[in-house]
């Protein structure tokens, strides 16, 4: 089991039940069964890293607890299990009270931390949604009428989810008056490290993120990852564009639409895409998409038919003639050539 260092006694607070002027950070982790422990310990290592001179982790600028009904360890989505360092407090002793999500399908949150979420809400404490945590809030209902930040890799189910919270998969994370949402993975580093800026200054989160090979740190606004199987650019809008076709392979979109998505005309996109990629956002959309459909191919037993529409082809005479062009096989022969090679 992994313990989160305990936090010492926070100073007084000022009447109103907010941080005296000057007072350390201080965030509470909430964290649901089979939370994603990289995104806990992004957020906590940040902290810890911008609270003390050198590496001596003193909770001197920041303070981080792990409250708990019970004081049981909580068991992350890859088994390790992390201790609370605390009971269940007033959440007006914390600047922040961060969510921390995990697998979709886990176990419950257990009530009383629930509870504890509307209760921070409800003494107009910052909520924060980090990796799934943002589930955890719209389930609440503590979304309603703020933008949220999802990953692009669950974009499509909380939209199925949540149709009323407008959800964004283009930034690595989104502040909206009390209700902070992150993507997760190493983007739960810029936030905190935001955070850290905010209430500390921009010295220790820049110390942080260089003690975590971190170059610089990335603003709200900058775009999630673009797809692996892509070629890289630096183009923010070029990226943002990238993610919406991959969210739509089995629904290719139009250039107009593309283009109006990111803020651009059609033409002005076009050039965009063949500066920085040397093909259109058409000929980038087919060439993800029979990237994924090589996957498939080579990865599961799903019919070729199913394959071909999942990647967005009208049928599957017309996904052979486009993949044997890209491959210089078909469909069928990489399979066969795949069952071969495994029962080698």
């Amino acid at each position: 089991m992994s313990r989160a260092r305990p936090a010492a006694a926070p100073p007084p607070r000022a009447a109103s039940g907010r941080p005296p002027a000057g007072a350390p950070l201080r965030v509470a982790f909430v964290l649901a069964p089979r939370f994603t422990l990289l995104a806990f310990s992004a957020f906590i290592d940040t902290l810890r890293l911008a609270a003390d001179e050198g590496d001596r982790s003193r909770p001197i600028l920041c303070r981080w607890v792990v409250p708990s009904h019970n004081m049981r360890p909580v068991r992350s989505s890859c088994g390790v299990e992390v201790l609370p360092t605390g009971e269940l407090d007033d959440p007006r002793n914390h600047d922040y009270v961060v969510v921390v999500g995990g697998l979709l399908d886990g176990p419950p949150m257990p009530d009383a931390m629930l509870d504890y979420l509307r209760l921070a809400a409800q003494r107009q404490v910052p909520l924060v949604g980090v990796c799934t945590g943002s589930f955890v809030l719209a389930r609440l209902g503590l979304l309603q009428g703020r933008r949220c930040c999802v990953s692009w890799f669950h974009h499509a189910e909380f939209e199925a989810r949540f149709p009323q919270v407008p959800a964004s998969s283009d930034e690595l994370f989104i502040v909206d008056q009390d209700r902070l949402t992150c993507a997760g993975g190493t983007s739960v580093v810029h936030l905190a490290s935001h955070l850290v800026a905010q209430h500390c200054g921009p010295a220790p989160a820049r110390k942080a993120l260089r003690i975590m090979i971190e170059e610089a740190p990335l603003p709200p606004m900058a775009p999630q990852p673009p797809p692996l199987m892509s070629t890289q650019t630096r183009e923010h809008r070029v990226r943002k564009a990238m993610l919406l076709i991959e969210r739509n392979l089995a629904n290719p979109l139009s250039a107009e639409f593309i283009a109006q998505h990111v803020g651009l005309g059609t033409r002005q996109l076009e050039r965009l895409f063949k500066a920085e990629l040397g093909t259109s956002p058409a000929g980038f959309a087919l060439q993800l998409r029979l990237a994924h459909a090589h996957q498939l191919l080579r990865a599961t037993r799903q019919p070729i038919s199913e394959i071909a529409l999942e990647c967005g082809f009208v049928n599957r005479s017309h996904f052979a003639r486009s993949f044997r062009a890209q491959y210089g096989t078909s469909p069928s022969s990489l399979r066969e050539q795949e069952s071969q090679r495994t029962l080698k």
